[in-house]
């Protein structure tokens, strides 16, 4: 007698099925949403999903990207590359416009990154957005644990992590004031882990910047930065060469490469497997200020 079909879903499978219907709810529920799209493993892996979501249709939302001006090049080629491929229209929100239009005063102490946060918040309401897409997991820090799949902001672009809505059985509430919005986060539920799985599962096109390679490096508070003229050393700080590689991709003046010789998407899955410290906490000095620093800039506005 023929055994019946197994019809259960494999871990990624269950994953991605959550993720697309996520996409899909909000764009039958909200009026405008945008997807927020670094280049980085993170917003690829959504944009990934999102494509899949709406196939063959093209994508029924722009993409938006805040500039810090201290990106790595290597991201942003992988950046163009996506939303050449898709047709996508890309709106990039820049910290330097931002400066020169006054919306964010630079006084030399606060970072690039800190910046994005009023950067964000004046491209989200010039565009009308009533719904960002953001990549951010529940595994990657504390404050992002806190976060519901649908993160409602208040009119001043605020997030309130004792005020959230309940989200049983999947059901979303999406209902907005005049002003107010709703950051999504349709990888909530993933782990690095699972978007290393997805990447190499997937074959998509990720920056070089996450395979291991040469770069010349220096050591500041734990981490080791890139040189570069934006990120000048320090007195006693000595640059070296080393084989290294990057876990998450941002303000290169903030972000750490670690130490590695993981080439391949197996070995970096190996690399990753074991790791016992998430890659925000082992390479992002924005999240080293305080114990509840991204907290802190996720109340302000921050993705």
């Amino acid at each position: 007698m023929q055994s019946p079909a197994d019809y259960r879903l494999s871990q990624l499978d269950e994953l991605e099925s959550e993720s697309i219907h996520i996409f899909r709810e909000v764009v039958a529920e909200l009026e405008r949403p945008v997807l927020m799209f670094s280049g980085g493993k993170d917003s690829i892996v959504m944009l990934r999903l999102a494509e899949k979501a709406f196939h063959p249709a093209r994508l029924p939302f722009p993409l938006l990207q805040v500039d810090t001006g201290l990106d790595f090049p290597e991201v942003l080629a992988t950046r163009d590359a996506w939303v050449e491929r898709l047709g996508a229209n890309l709106v990039v929100a820049s910290v330097d416009q931002a400066i020169a239009d006054g919306i964010v005063v630079d006084d030399g102490r606060t970072s690039r990154n800190r910046m994005q946060i009023a950067t964000l918040l004046e491209a989200l309401e010039s565009g009308g957005f009533t719904a960002a897409f953001g990549g951010g997991r529940r595994d990657e820090e504390k404050a992002r644990a806190k976060e519901r799949v649908y993160s409602h902001r208040d009119d001043f672009g605020q997030w309130d992590p004792k005020n959230q809505r309940p989200e049983l059985w999947s059901l979303y509430n999406g209902r907005l004031h005049e002003g107010e919005h709703m950051r999504i986060f349709p990888l909530s539920n993933w782990t690095e882990l699972d978007i290393w799985h997805y990447i190499a599962r997937e074959e998509v096109e990720i920056p070089s910047i996450y395979f291991s390679h040469r770069r010349r490096v220096f050591e500041r508070d734990g981490m080791l930065l890139s040189e570069h003229p934006a990120n000048p050393c320090r007195d006693g700080e000595v640059v070296t060469e080393r084989t290294v590689r990057f876990r998450t991709v941002g303000d290169l003046s903030l972000t750490g490469c670690v130490e590695s010789t993981a080439a391949t998407l197996d070995e970096i899955v190996e690399e990753v497997a074991v790791a016992r410290v998430t890659e925000r906490g082992a390479t992002r000095g924005d999240d080293r200020f305080s114990e509840a620093a991204m907290e802190d800039r996720k109340k302000e506005g921050y993705f």
